[in-house]
């Protein structure tokens, strides 16, 4: 066993075996405010210590996995909140959802899921790890209003072998601007956002269900599985 559960640095000799390379995308434009920003926060941080989750990670090939944490909004907003960590037991699992929890919040005004992904992408290089699968995992409540086409970058990224799963926020509120979300949320979703092998996605109700349904999509994403609802949903 491991049992790493400080940060992967780049200078590692050789590369860490994980069953899942795992990068979290989190929403933080202006669409998003100070309440349901602490929601995500707080449904990412209980995810990744419950048990649920972690008896998934332990039933995979090697039984352990990498994850690191990055919040986006606007073209040039990425911030890495928590770098790239091993996850195998419940201690490592704490400190990395201990950082996250710890973290400023991360701020920008406009939605970029094309730049998010773009700049998701290159944090599988480099990184020590060496992940018998890669996929990106990425949250939001409105369509790409800046910078890259999404659908472009997913390409991308399906092409290099990364997966790309999603979590749509669907809810009715106005947001700052005034402006209605885009109807059939989900459906934009699907097709200009996630993609790749054994790709889904887990719609959420409002921000008071995204705790419920990041921890759904964590253990079905740590398995490599796609939830039977979502196939019967993309029929």
């Amino acid at each position: 066993m491991l049992c790493l559960s400080l940060f992967v640095g780049s200078t590692q000799a050789a590369p860490i075996e994980v069953d899942l390379e795992l990068v979290l995308l989190v929403d933080v434009s202006s669409s998003v405010d100070s309440m349901e920003s602490r929601l995500q926060r707080k449904g990412y941080v209980d995810a990744m210590t419950d048990a649920s989750v972690l008896a998934a990670i332990k039933k995979t090939r090697l039984g352990r996995i990498a994850v690191t944490y990055i919040e986006w909004s606007s073209g040039n907003k990425q911030s890495v909140v928590a770098p790239w960590f091993i996850i195998e037991d419940f201690a490592s699992a704490f400190a990395f959802a201990t950082l996250i929890e710890a973290a400023p919040r991360s701020f920008g005004h406009f939605t970029s899921i094309g730049s998010a992904l773009k700049f998701a992408i290159p944090q599988f290089e480099n990184n020590a790890i060496k992940g018998e699968r890669r996929a990106i995992d990425i949250s939001a409540d409105g369509p790409n209003n800046d910078g890259p086409s999404p659908a472009i970058i997913r390409d991308i990224a399906v092409a290099s072998g990364i997966t790309i799963n999603g979590l749509p926020i669907v809810n009715d509120r106005l947001q700052s601007s005034g402006m209605k979300q885009m109807p059939n949320y989900d459906h934009y979703f699907a097709d200009c956002v996630i993609g790749g092998a054994n790709a889904f996605m887990v719609i959420a109700d409002d921000y008071q269900d995204f705790a419920r349904a990041i921890k759904k999509k964590l253990i079905f994403e740590v398995a490599g599985r796609v939830p039977p609802e979502f196939k019967l949903w993309a029929q």
